[in-house]
């Protein structure tokens, strides 16, 4: 769906992009990481057509951005990190009124659903200006939605909400990818949001991919158990658990379990796999921070930077 190789790109006479690459497939829910300034908004500009570039091949669902930019936006649903809406309109109103700028006509019963769907369903005959920045980040998803895209770009989703706004985020973008039917590249700096929905990560820094792959396959690559912290609703069944997944103890609604990730298994395929088996997962938070541990050591200043892509 995405396929980035060697995108170089500069402003103003300054390079900013310096040799990016990047490879989305159908279904991925793909976490692109890296420090502020290291390229990433600029790599998103450039796929959708709205940065022209010097060198590099980059093509989106089939397209190619300096000449079909237009096809593609017709075909994504895009959540920027700063969501601007008409404060005196009401969700479902602003709804329909983006809907139509892709030709697209919602009944109210549509919109009552998506809106359901993102957790506002009780709050659609506020004005948005009455709105918390939990509840706008949430309408910002609905709106991203809206044109039932083949691809999702979602700027830090999660931003501003509490654990239960975020789990039901997780929720719906968990219920897309298992549809796979789209893909989803997701821009944030929150780890946790990662280890729980991707399956595939790039980290960029200064201009650069620094490296790229299967998160099963980064985290297993570090060596050790990784250690999680789950806070779930209710007591789980602990009869059958997923292979490579160990209790280590249980406080109150949290409970504590290693995990070997092998065989590929990215941690959001293990999450699914609980939550079918009946564990109604809450809050997940890595304790042994093995990803921001990679994280750290791939954009340390004093990293090496030799390309460390794996496609």
């Amino acid at each position: 769906m995405i396929s980035i190789e060697n995108l170089q790109l500069a402003i103003a006479g300054k390079e900013i992009l310096k040799g990016i690459d990047l490879h989305l497939r159908l279904g991925d829910t793909y976490g692109l990481l890296g420090p502020n300034g290291a390229g990433k908004s600029t790599t998103i500009f450039a796929m959708l057509g709205l940065r022209s570039y010097k060198n590099g091949q980059v093509s989106v669902l089939g397209h190619d951005p300096m000449k079909q930019a237009v096809e593609i936006r017709r075909s994504i649903g895009v959540m920027p990190e700063n969501a601007g809406f008409y404060d005196w309109m009401t969700a479902p109103a602003y709804l329909q009124w983006y809907g139509r700028l892709y030709s697209i006509t919602q009944t109210e019963r549509d919109l009552d659903t998506l809106l359901d769907k993102v957790g506002l369903g009780s709050e659609n005959q506020r004005t948005i200006g009455t709105y918390s920045r939990g509840m706008k980040q949430r309408l910002a998803v609905a709106r991203a939605l809206i044109s039932y895209p083949r691809l999702l770009i979602l700027d830090e989703p999660t931003n501003g909400l509490d654990p239960k706004g975020r789990r039901e985020i997780h929720d719906l973008l968990l219920e897309f990818a298992a549809e796979g039917i789209t893909g989803t590249l997701l821009c944030t700096h929150l780890l946790d949001d990662v280890d729980r929905l991707c399956n595939r990560i790039g980290i960029i820094d200064q201009g650069h991919t620094r490296l790229e792959g299967r998160l099963g396959d980064l985290l297993a690559g570090q060596g050790t158990d990784q250690h999680y912290r789950l806070r779930l609703e209710g007591k789980p069944n602990t009869a059958n658990l997923p292979a490579g997944f160990s209790l280590l103890a249980h406080e109150g609604d949290w409970w504590h379990a290693t995990v070997q990730f092998k065989n590929s298994k990215e941690p959001s395929a293990l999450w699914g796999e609980l939550w079918q088996r009946g564990w109604r997962i809450q809050e997940i938070r890595s304790e042994t921070s093995s990803l921001e541990e990679l994280y750290l050591r791939i954009t340390a200043p004093a990293a090496s930077y030799s390309q460390e892509v794996t496609k």
